[in-house]
């Protein structure tokens, strides 16, 4: 145990975590997929604000219910203190399979389109697992030098992050042609499925804004430092994703953007040159090496934690005697190892953002039922702006999957681009296995204590 408490991390290294789960895949990789159905400047900027004021929100919620309820495990913890142990179950299972697995394997395929773009001789799959595997060692070796190691990259990747901002602000504006629209921009726009759909994109590249959650049993004084690492965090990342896309916007055209995952790059070279676009994109490779570094640290803790309530589960608690989950790691390790071998970047993005956003909905309507059912519980940080913090993060996500799903039935059924809707059929699918494992857990441990 002391070992374990002197391994404990401070509100810096929190920080670093929740910036490095925020700023990864996402940013340098939507803009070209929200580009397909959004061209507007002005509607691009607003998704950007909505999605950074959605994720405050939701930082801001979780930040109350993180200092009221200190223990790793994020929404998994949450959802079985509010409701009932099953729902926690389903969101464990989520987190599992989706929250960080999903991510993990999306960034190191992002890593390696970057790279391979520069260098088409690499196999970009090889690439992507060779990441993988050496990120993971680190992290199995030690909590220490894993989070060192994510201070450097974190620190570096926002570094230079400002400078490509300052470089994009100073140099020609090769795609100001795209702003030639600016003044067609309506507020029905908004209101429109492309509209909500971009702001899916949106919100998976802000997933991360909750990691403090998930390891609020590894951080010291946890009541005090999950809302500092919460909302600081947020608000940075928020403002550097809008500079960032505008950037990308001014500096390249549309047409070489759009549906294109390394936006980055294209933008790079914009800016640089060629040669000093390529050396940009091998920084921003770099960069998403601190995303996957953070994942891999933060998703395990997640399954250890339902190791140690669940009897299915259990072997995933086991820890080495530094405290790291080793065998949590590894199996995050295989199951991102799968989904890289599936190499469908776009459709398990979508995927993850239908499942994951259900989640975050449930834990921040937790709220409501927390201060119900637990009236004198302690609350050391209480909700800004409450109640309407809550329903506002509620409505966009509400809004958000309604219109994924729509388009996704329309696509299968009216304009016949799919056989089915396979990305709600997944989303659904996985909850429904969830659930079938809460019944068969249930069922095992019942076995077990009996025995």
């Amino acid at each position: 145990m002391s070992n374990q408490s002197t391994n404990k991390i401070g509100v810096k290294t929190a920080s670093t975590f929740v910036i490095a789960n925020m700023i990864g895949t996402g940013v340098f990789t939507s803009l070209g997929f929200q580009l397909l159905t959004t061209v507007n400047p002005i509607a691009i900027a607003l998704i950007w604000i909505i999605g950074g004021l959605m994720a405050l929100c939701g930082a801001i919620v979780y930040s109350e219910l993180g200092a009221a309820m200190p223990r790793s495990g994020g929404e998994y913890h949450f959802l079985s203190k509010i409701y009932h142990p099953a729902m926690g179950f389903l969101s464990g299972w989520v987190s599992l399979i989706v929250g960080f697995a999903a991510p993990v394997a999306l960034a190191c395929m992002a890593l390696s389109s970057y790279v391979c773009s520069i260098m088409p001789w690499i196999n970009p799959q090889a690439l992507a697992i060779a990441v993988l595997i050496i990120i993971t060692v680190v992290h199995l070796h030690s909590t220490k030098m894993g989070t060192r190691m994510q201070n450097v990259l974190t620190i570096m990747k926002v570094l230079i992050i400002i400078a490509f901002i300052i470089a994009g602000l100073l140099c020609t504006a090769d795609g100001s042609a795209n702003f030639d629209c600016v003044g067609d921009f309506k507020m029905s726009d908004v209101l429109s499925p492309a509209f909500a759909i971009s702001l899916i994109w949106v919100y998976y590249a802000y997933s991360g804004w909750n990691a403090a959650a998930y390891i609020s049993g590894d951080i010291k004084n946890p009541q005090r430092s999950v809302p500092i690492a919460l909302i600081a965090s947020t608000l940075i990342v928020a403002a550097l994703y809008l500079m960032l896309n505008l950037v990308f916007l001014r500096t390249a055209p549309v047409s070489e953007l759009s549906g294109q995952v390394e936006v980055g790059l294209i933008s790079a070279r914009h800016i640089f040159g060629v040669e000093g676009g390529t050396v940009m994109g091998l920084l921003i490779a770099l960069m998403l090496t601190s995303s996957i570094s953070s994942m891999v640290f933060v998703g395990p803790r997640v399954g250890m934690t339902m190791g140690e309530d669940h009897y299915l589960f259990s072997i995933l608690k086991k820890r080495d005697p530094k405290g790291n989950p080793q065998v949590a790691i590894m199996v995050q390790f295989l199951i991102s190892f799968l989904m890289i071998l599936t190499d469908s970047f776009k459709e398990v993005t979508e995927y993850t953002g239908i499942v994951l956003s259900f989640c975050s909905l449930l834990t921040v309507a937790g709220v409501f039922v927390h201060r119900r059912r637990f009236k004198d519980a302690p609350r050391p940080y209480k909700t800004l702006g409450y109640p309407v913090t809550p329903i506002l993060f509620c409505s966009i996500i509400v809004w958000s999957i309604v219109y994924l799903m729509y388009t996704d039935f329309e696509k299968a059924f009216v304009t016949h681009e799919q056989a089915l809707p396979w990305t709600t059929i997944a989303s659904i699918g996985t909850l429904l296995m969830g659930a079938l494992l809460w019944f068969v857990n249930k069922k095992l441990s019942t076995s077990a204590t009996q025995s």
